[in-house]
């Protein structure tokens, strides 16, 4: 079987105690070399729940250099999110039985210092972002749900999302639907339509329709891991009873389950979706293999059928995949991060955080980050281009229109302008005000169109979007039908398929 990582082939063999990894030559037929995706320079981002003076630190995972120190930073899991590929986004753990709100703290990737410090009304735990940067999302101990606006820093809107405790939160790879896994042991699918749209409802208290609710699980979920493919890829998600379970996005239903003997914490996919690496409470790393075909019943697979790769001293807290695919990156509460070439199955370097255990791990790019020399000569490096706000503690009163009101200039002869300058000006002010409210101004008017515009513009991609996802859902409906009438040859086409896929990605 070959798998396609990057701009590698690597020709996998299952025996029955180990997996090995070969690596196989490829070329792209044209006779050229193929870039060592080895070399792209990528750092390594860690931080801890310990105290806020822990901090975060960032090493090049390629030379095992730290790079660079961010002070005043305390993060619980799932807490730290990079916005954008240039800004880190991270919540702050608060002490127990603290009664006050929480606080989320945004750094520019190219700035030791804070941007921006900013205290929602509740201790937020889990927090995720939109692919390009538009929205943040965050999960707070009493299960509501936050979402912002990041270039405006507007609290779009807070519902109850769980009965208890929100631990992780993931959007999907096309930015539909927000997923999101609770200490109740409920995962509910958003989609983003919904949660938008509820935001320009009048109704206060009104909650987002949720597109699926899944219940199957009995302790709480620790960790999720979304599949490429938007609304039609699969949901995996990982609880502390010891089981992991696949979930189809496109048709709401549990497609198969693996049964460890230990509490799964953390869990990932590797790049070409052939692998699954699981997380265990006693250190261990399970790598199975991941194959989801078209059955009708959900299938068990236990831990026998899994190899292991052992090293950490504590429990697993975070998993993580280099951008070139090669190395898996695990985290652990015996205060390491170990790098693992996953074509020798091997640790290549081991990160020691003696500030404390690592909660969260992010693997970013460096062409964000400043090098050295530009530190020493406080060069800025490169400008972030995104716009971010500080974020809102509560939600603002909006009027029916938005955008920046133009106050025009009051006409009067200079003697009443001298007699009672103030009161004509507060009252011209007032009537220009009312006019934009009341819709009588040309301003008013053209906020009018500018916003009918926008909604038509936002209207037709939703639409785009749907007719995709229709296609999609009639495409693994029509191959359900086929799977039926012809069950002989089921496996043999769902072999080729995914033989497609994996050279397609």
């Amino acid at each position: 079987m070959y798998l396609f990582f990057g701009l590698y082939d690597i020709q996998l063999k299952l025996f029955p105690a180990k997996i090995y990894f070969q690596p196989v030559s490829s070329s792209d037929g044209s006779g050229r070399t193929l870039v060592n995706l080895a070399s792209h320079k990528e750092a390594l981002v860690v931080c801890s729940d310990n105290n806020l003076t822990t901090g975060i630190t960032i090493w090049d995972v390629s030379t095992g250099e730290e790079l660079s120190h961010r002070p005043t930073c305390a993060s619980p899991p799932h807490g730290l999110v990079c916005l954008g590929h240039q800004f880190l986004v991270a919540a702050q753990v608060q002490k127990p039985g603290s009664y006050r709100g929480g606080a989320i703290f945004i750094w520019a990737l190219n700035k030791a210092q804070v941007l921006h410090r900013s205290y929602p009304v509740e201790p937020i735990g889990p927090l995720a972002c939109t692919s390009d940067g538009s929205y943040l999302v965050g999960g707070a101990p009493s299960g509501k749900l936050f979402i912002w606006e990041v270039a405006s820093g507007r609290l779009l809107q807070q519902w109850s999302s769980h009965h208890k405790s929100v631990n992780c939160l993931v959007f999907s790879d096309d930015d539909s639907l927000l997923i999101s896994g609770a200490d109740d042991g409920v995962i509910h699918v958003w989609p983003l339509i919904s949660m938008l749209d509820m935001a320009e409802d009048s109704r206060a208290n009104a909650g987002p329709s949720c597109l699926y609710s899944w219940a199957e699980h009995r302790n709480s979920i620790t960790d999720l891991v979304l599949g490429t493919g938007g609304s039609s890829s699969v949901v995996i998600s990982s609880s502390l009873d010891c089981t992991l379970k696949v979930w189809s996005l496109g048709h709401g239903t549990l497609l198969q389950t693996f049964a460890f003997s230990t509490q799964i914490n953390a869990i990932i996919l590797d790049p070409g979706e052939q692998l699954l690496f699981t997380g265990s409470t006693d250190g261990t790393i399970f790598v199975s293999q991941f194959e989801i075909g078209l059955q009708d019943t959900a299938a068990v697979v236990t831990e026998d059928q899994s190899s292991r790769l052992t090293g950490h001293r504590g429990s697993i807290t975070a998993l993580a995949f280099s951008m070139n695919g090669l190395w898996l990156i695990s985290a652990s509460e015996d205060c390491t991060a170990r790098v693992w070439d996953i074509v020798m199955g091997q640790v290549i370097r081991t990160f020691d955080h003696r500030k404390g255990q690592i909660t969260n791990i992010v693997v970013i790019s460096q062409t964000f980050f400043p090098s050295k020399d530009c530190q020493k000569t406080n060069n800025k490096g490169n400008v972030p281009r995104i716009p971010v706000s500080s974020l809102e503690k509560s939600s603002q009163p909006r009027s029916s229109f938005e955008g920046t009101v133009a106050i025009l200039p009051s006409y009067c002869s200079l003697e009443e302008e001298h007699v009672a300058s103030g009161s004509h000006t507060t009252a011209s002010m007032k009537q220009q005000i009312l006019d934009l409210e009341q819709e009588r101004s040309p301003e008013a008017v053209q906020m009018k169109v500018e916003t009918s515009v926008e909604n038509r513009m936002w209207a037709t991609s939703m639409i785009k979007h749907l007719i995709k996802v229709n296609k999609s859902l009639r495409s693994k409906f029509l191959d359900m039908v086929q799977s039926r009438l012809y069950p002989k040859c089921d496996d043999v086409k769902a072999k080729k398929r995914r033989r497609l896929d994996v050279e397609n990605a």
